[in-house]
């Protein structure tokens, strides 16, 4: 490994004062976010708000010094942050110092977890979670999300609930205890950064609330009225200490821990990808497994919890000129200097209104337009969706991902048992075979069954397909001949040619049914070579296209009488 690898992405191509510059201010761009975000998202985990800053220094030094991505802000984010109140909350009561414990440790496993399947190039395993269940799960944690944040903003208490409907029946419960001073606080809030975002999306609105709040607690007094503040914020740098770690800790988070890992992988990998796309360069998936996991587990060294990249800061960094990852270094900087001068300023800022910031920031996620998206182009796509939110919503976002990415897998096994097969008929005019359901007016012949698979054959779907020849051919009892066009399959395993060596002789025997094998592409051939079949079935898999075996055996499809008429190969539809 050369000294290069430690570069920030970036500064291997020639790097200026014009450049450093851009960086710098990027750097503080992203800090302005992170301040009021950080602290908004580590009550979000039932932490002390000085955990989300303490989540933002070191880890964006360590995920700088190891990425790919040159654009990437990682840090605290909003369903990481559900996740880790999810997962520990129902062991561990919530700002406890058993909780706090619990958390570091699960940073430590999270970041462990994406270290080993970076190192074992297991980055493509994110890639069985398809955007549709990503989409249904993220929508309904944004609304578990912005319900669980209203106790804070109302001033109620809603328990430590995961469901929508607890959370609902919760708030109905306590409408009569609503603290006027809290909703006038925390509406407010909402209306203010509402806003400022349309005026000015650039404008640090979150920032500039926190300080009118704090100011507006300080000279009111509110905190004696009973709105509830953050408090005293430790001031420093956290001390380096090693996570506490037993075995019956491990395997009560092990699942919190890799939903966490693979979740955080895939939102960190979607936003850099993009950006990456936009900018022109690669970006390599196992290696920012490995950056995001050292920056968790160096992390959890300085009492942080887990971390990944966030869509928002990201799309920031980019639009403010960002060009390398000094971006994070700058940020981190900030932060620290924040933590070590400045904390005691954060006092008297009101609860309601970090719940205000997260309340804002998460209701983009909700996109019940991509459901409806899904379902007018492919409503199983759809499905997917709609079974991830509705599980995620009433009966958790652990449950959520887990029976979302089931049951897609699911329906993945059900097209890879059960493939298209379809019966082809000839359109005289367009001179084209076609499938017969699609188009009812094409050609067909009582003798004749033209069949064509459009998938790889093996051993979970190889009875299929046999089913599918018999189907055809009891539809058609007349039928002396099958020609299975073989164009469409990129693989067939050794069992499936055994199957359908069978079929043909057992058909040839008992009904005198012939059966060619036409357009088979070369490693399929070669296969079919080492079993024989070239020996066996020279004539029968002796074509490369429909058109030269029907003309070899002069049969025609086609009514037409004019003779320099050509029966036509097949095209894909």
């Amino acid at each position: 490994m050369t000294i290069k690898k430690y570069i920030p992405p970036g500064l291997e191509q020639p790097y200026n004062k014009s450049l450093m510059m851009k960086d710098l201010i990027a750097g503080l761009t992203l800090f302005v976010m992170l301040v009021p975000q950080g602290m908004a998202y580590a009550m979000l985990a039932g932490l002390p708000p000085v955990m989300g800053l303490y989540a933002s220094t070191i880890p964006l030094i360590i995920y700088a010094l190891f990425a790919s991505s040159r654009h990437l802000s990682v840090g605290p984010t909003a369903i990481t942050s559900l996740l880790v109140f999810s997962g520990i909350s129902s062991i561990s009561e919530p700002g406890s110092q058993d909780y706090i414990t619990l958390v570091i440790l699960l940073a430590l496993m999270v970041g462990t977890i994406q270290c080993l399947l970076g190192v074992l190039r297991l980055g493509f395993i994110v890639k069985f979670i398809s955007p549709s269940v990503l989409g249904g799960y993220t929508s309904a944690a944004a609304i578990i999300i912005g319900l669980s944040q209203l106790k804070h903003l109302i001033g109620i208490d809603l328990g430590t609930y995961f469901q929508a409907h607890h959370l609902l029946i919760g708030i109905g419960r306590e409408l009569t205890n609503l603290h006027g001073m809290t909703v006038l606080l925390g509406v407010s809030s909402i209306i203010f950064l509402v806003i400022l975002k349309k005026i000015n999306s650039r404008f640090p609105a979150a920032l500039v609330l926190i300080l009118l709040s704090s100011l507006s607690v300080y000279i009111f007094s509110l905190q004696e009225k009973g709105v509830q503040i953050v408090g005293t914020v430790p001031n420093g740098f956290p001390s380096l200490s090693l996570p506490t770690i037993s075995l019956e800790s491990v395997k009560q988070l092990i699942i919190p821990a890799v939903i966490i890992a693979l979740l955080g992988f895939m939102e960190s990998l979607a936003i850099g990808k993009t950006i990456a796309d936009k900018e022109k360069y690669k970006l390599n998936p196992n290696r920012e497994l490995k950056a995001l996991g050292l920056a968790n587990m160096l992390g959890s060294l300085f009492q942080i919890f887990p971390v990944n990249g966030s869509f928002s800061r990201s799309a920031v960094n980019h639009q403010s000129g960002g060009v390398t990852q000094l971006v994070s270094i700058f940020t981190s900087l900030f932060m620290i200097i924040t933590l070590m001068l400045f904390t005691s300023y954060f006092y008297y800022l009101p609860s309601a209104v970090l719940a205000a910031i997260i309340i804002v920031a998460v209701y983009k996620l909700i996109d019940i337009e991509q459901a409806k998206f899904l379902f007018n182009v492919r409503s199983i796509d759809g499905w997917s969706w709609i079974v991830t939110f509705f599980v995620t919503l009433f009966v958790g976002i652990q449950w959520g991902i887990l029976v979302g990415a089931i049951f897609n897998f699911c329906l993945l096994l059900a097209r890879i048992t059960r493939p298209n097969i379809i019966e082809m008929g000839y359109l005289e005019k367009e001179q084209i075979f076609r499938d017969i359901k699609r188009f009812p007016q094409a050609t067909t012949l009582e003798d004749l069954i033209m069949i064509r698979v459009d998938s790889s054959i093996h051993f979970a779907n190889i009875s299929y397909l046999e089913e599918k020849i018999r189907e055809f051919l009891y539809l058609k009892p007349l039928a002396n001949m099958i020609i299975i066009d073989f164009s469409g399959v990129n693989d067939m395993d050794t069992p499936s040619f055994e199957v359908i060596e069978d079929l043909k002789e057992q058909l040839k025997k008992e009904k005198d049914i012939s059966m060619f094998f036409v357009g088979m592409k070369g490693t399929v051939r070669e296969t079919a070579n080492k079993l024989g079949w070239d020996r066996k079935f020279n004539e029968e898999m002796n074509y490369y296209t429909i058109e030269k075996l029907l003309e070899n055996k002069k049969i025609k499809v086609s009514t037409s009488s004019d003779k320099n008429h050509q029966t036509p190969y097949m095209y894909y539809i």
